[in-house]
């Protein structure tokens, strides 16, 4: 016997947000075009690199959210969980952008040194001075909602990874300006490229624990096994799986056996229904499936997974 206590996917964890994301794209792209401007004129590698990092930052946001609308898209019989995972396939391309990025400014830097580049610092400072007001005024817009959702999240620490960008091109052109020392605008990319690597890791990582079906973050599987136990008429349960299908869409299953009395008249439905109720409550995990199995069939059921 099964039950399904949630059979609506609603509105995504990005989608709820969509607004904060356009806004946040608007302030990128307008940056952007201020840090390649301000690039070609001073020939600042470093106001380059976080120019592509920002550039890389507005696509994601796009990519954002045309998942989240793509996710509305309902249900079928061929996609029985619509599109939702659009979201994560998203968040992967985001990781990846970040990665080529990071690899091509290294690149690039490396062919840089040991040769005299002169770099015009005053608009190289500007520039950057404008990106990290910008990117400050984007960590703010999205710092309340980048807990729900990987691809706000996502969103979230890159916008952070330009903050420190812009604030690396700052110190690279005081020093420039002070000293002379002109590689400190090739150090400065590089140490952009430094940031933006172990964000993507761990991006990355979070994308393929969902496309794993891992065990969400910060759930006890054997807390809840306890929990379930203590649900009246329950003596066992097993088969339990707990997955996401996208960001604040955590899904279970799980085989529970219950007691022969307790499947009488109306049992099965209050059974299910405590069942239903711990899970959404101690665990906010609303789409719930349980298989509900009499005691008696225990031998049979062993036979099957054997």
């Amino acid at each position: 016997m099964g039950h399904d206590h949630s059979h609506s996917h609603g509105i995504t964890a990005t989608g709820k947000h969509r607004k904060r994301l356009i806004a946040v794209l608007c302030i990128t792209l307008t940056v952007v075009l201020v840090q390649i401007v301000g690039a070609a004129v001073s020939g600042s590698l470093a106001l380059l690199a976080d120019a592509g990092h920002m550039l890389s930052d507005a696509a994601g946001v796009f990519i954002a959210l045309l998942a989240a609308w793509i996710a509305t898209r309902p249900a079928s019989d061929q996609r029985t969980y619509g599109y939702l995972r659009a979201e994560v396939l998203a968040a992967l391309a985001n990781a990846l952008v970040l990665i080529v990025i990071s690899v091509v400014i290294v690149i690039e830097a490396v062919r840089r040194f040991g040769s005299a580049h002169e770099v015009e610092t005053g608009v190289m400072l500007w520039a950057a001075v404008a990106g990290a007001a910008a990117n400050l005024v984007s960590l703010l817009i999205l710092r309340g909602a980048q807990k729900e959702s990987l691809n706000i999240r996502g969103a979230y620490l890159e916008v952070l990874g330009d903050l420190l960008g812009s604030f690396a091109v700052i110190a690279a052109a005081l020093v420039i300006m002070v000293t002379g020392y002109q590689a400190a605008d090739t150090i400065a990319s590089l140490l952009i490229a430094v940031m933006i690597l172990p964000r993507a890791w761990h991006l990355l990582r979070d994308v393929v624990d969902v496309l794993l079906e891992a065990t969400p973050k910060g759930v006890d599987v054997n807390m809840i096994r306890e929990h379930i136990l203590a649900v009246e008429g329950v003596t066992s349960v097993h088969d339990i799986h707990i997955w996401t299908i996208t960001s604040g869409v955590p899904v279970f299953s799980a085989h529970v056996v219950v007691e022969d009395a307790a499947l009488g008249a109306r049992g099965a439905d209050r059974v299910l229904d405590k069942l239903a109720v711990c899970l959404g409550s101690h665990f906010d995990t609303e789409h719930c499936t349980f298989q509900l199995e009499p005691a008696s069939h225990a031998e049979h059921e062993a036979r099957q997974h054997a």
